[in-house]
């Protein structure tokens, strides 16, 4: 057993994986920025230590720093939570070299998934589905305006290297394509360091489903199910949910095939520890690999909630060589859960940021509710980092019971001194369309669309 772990993050990821470590009666450090001093999860870790500046180049991208603080502090082995260092495999390679375990997959699998047209070629040599596109990187617009013309317009231009729906465009004709391209490709540079990006065709108001998978060092794989995150802006997810209600109401039978299609990608990659394939489904059913995430997910409670199974323990244990204990005959989805994310951001200005002081914070509680966040009374979120500052999850007996219980749970989350997304999700939740779990990517834009066209006729 480790004795003691480094948690590479910050905000409710960290605070989350130290309280899993406790639970296994295992010894935290937490590491921070200048700008996180008073953050939630250096006040709950049994140690902590400045890395530097606020910027995210200055204290948590700085490896060099993060081992020092390793190093230091004696640690086992390092937990990368998800964003910054979580999926790089120079990471994981130093780690390695310093005699501290990584835990999350080998540096060689993060290196086969981790430019997306590589793991688009793996999927396709595993026998999964993917969407007609460009073999490998496109080098130049006339080889991407080729590929467009003989897969047909509307295509994606997608960045090889990174996410969060950065360095991505859709085009609808050569034109458009170009100009895409060139932005894509000076995006992704800005981004990811990496200026590659590959053609696809675009599957217009796609379904979004993921499936969990953990395995072993032993050669042990399973999946837990899937969950729907098509609610979505910016290519960015704001609720999620598991079961989907689109395999629940119409594709029973994809639950098994995309399920056996997850573990064939990982299988491939030689992939250990916990990771997602995330695939888009479109409305007649088929589904095409879309990427795997290299770690864990911000949603991943609502796998937890429907299935008792804690994934960051999991994660430890697997890291530590331990053989997985869970059978695929083991996992039983019980019930249905909801993920909204609490974002400091205003979605009726498009989404500005909302840095800032929290006057006052009351949190939901309740039966079936669930709450992971590093948010308090008196906090100031601080401008530098990604917005989200918590995770409200609901668990029903079923969906509708889920739906009720989030809508009452966000009816009491009370934030003041910032702008949150909870109105948005409020609104999204009682949308007779959500209700029904008819929705898509696109979700969200038309939305929105319909409460401005209302907003100028109340003001015509």
């Amino acid at each position: 057993m480790f004795e003691k772990i480094l948690i590479a993050n910050r905000g409710e990821i960290a605070v989350r994986i130290i309280r899993a470590c406790k639970e296994l009666n295992i010894r935290t450090v937490a590491v921070y920025s200048e700008a996180d001093a008073n953050s939630m999860h250096v006040q709950l870790a049994d140690e902590a230590v400045c890395i530097g500046p606020a910027p995210a180049s200055e204290s948590y991208l700085r490896i060099d720093r993060i081992i020092s603080a390793a190093e230091i502090t004696d640690v086992d082995a390092i937990h990368p939570g998800y964003g910054f260092l979580s999926e790089n495999p120079h990471f994981a390679d130093v780690c390695e070299s310093c005699n501290i375990r990584f835990i999350g997959p080998s540096a060689q699998a993060m290196s086969a998934l981790e430019d997306k047209a590589v793991s688009r070629a793996l999927a396709k040599k595993a026998g999964v589905p993917v969407p007609p596109g460009s073999d490998g990187p496109v080098e130049t617009e006339q080889e991407a305006i080729e590929v467009a013309r003989r897969i047909g317009y509307p295509v994606m231009i997608k960045a090889v290297a990174g996410g969060g729906g950065r360095g991505m465009r859709v085009a609808h004709n050569d034109v458009s394509l170009v100009k895409g391209y060139h932005t894509c490709r000076t995006e992704a540079e800005k981004a990811f360091g990496n200026s590659g990006v590959y053609i696809e065709k675009y599957i217009e108001n796609p379904h979004h489903i993921e499936f969990q998978i953990l395995a072993d060092r032993h050669g042990h794989i399973i999946h837990l199910g899937e969950r729907d995150c098509s609610i979505q802006r910016r290519n960015q997810k704001l609720i999620e949910e598991t079961p989907s209600p689109l395999i629940e109401t119409r594709f029973k039978k994809l639950r098994e095939k995309m399920g056996r299609a997850a573990i064939k990608i990982a299988e491939a990659a030689r992939y250990t520890n916990a990771g997602t394939v995330e695939f888009i489904v479109d409305n007649q059913g088929n589904f095409y690999f879309l990427e795997m995430n290299k770690r864990i997910q911000v949603e991943h409670p609502v796998t937890e909630e429907v299935t008792g199974i804690d994934l960051v323990q999991q994660q430890i244990l697997l890291a530590m060589g331990e053989p997985l204990r869970i059978k695929q005959s083991d996992v039983h989805i019980r019930g249905h859960a909801l993920e909204c994310r609490i974002n400091a951001e205003d979605p009726f200005d498009d989404f500005k940021p909302s840095p800032g002081r929290v006057e006052m914070y009351y949190q939901p509680g309740g039966r079936g509710v669930r709450v992971d966040s590093h948010v308090y009374a008196g906090y100031t979120i601080p401008p530098y980092y990604d917005s989200m500052i918590a995770k409200l999850i609901t668990h029903g007996r079923d969906r509708s019971e889920a739906i009720s219980r989030m809508i009452r749970a966000l009816g009491e989350y009370y934030i003041t001194g910032i702008k949150t997304t909870i109105g948005l999700q409020q609104a999204i939740l009682q949308d007779p369309n959500f209700r029904k779990g008819v929705y898509d990517t696109g979700f969200i834009e038309r939305l929105l669309g319909r409460a401005r066209r209302e907003l100028v006729e109340e003001r015509a």
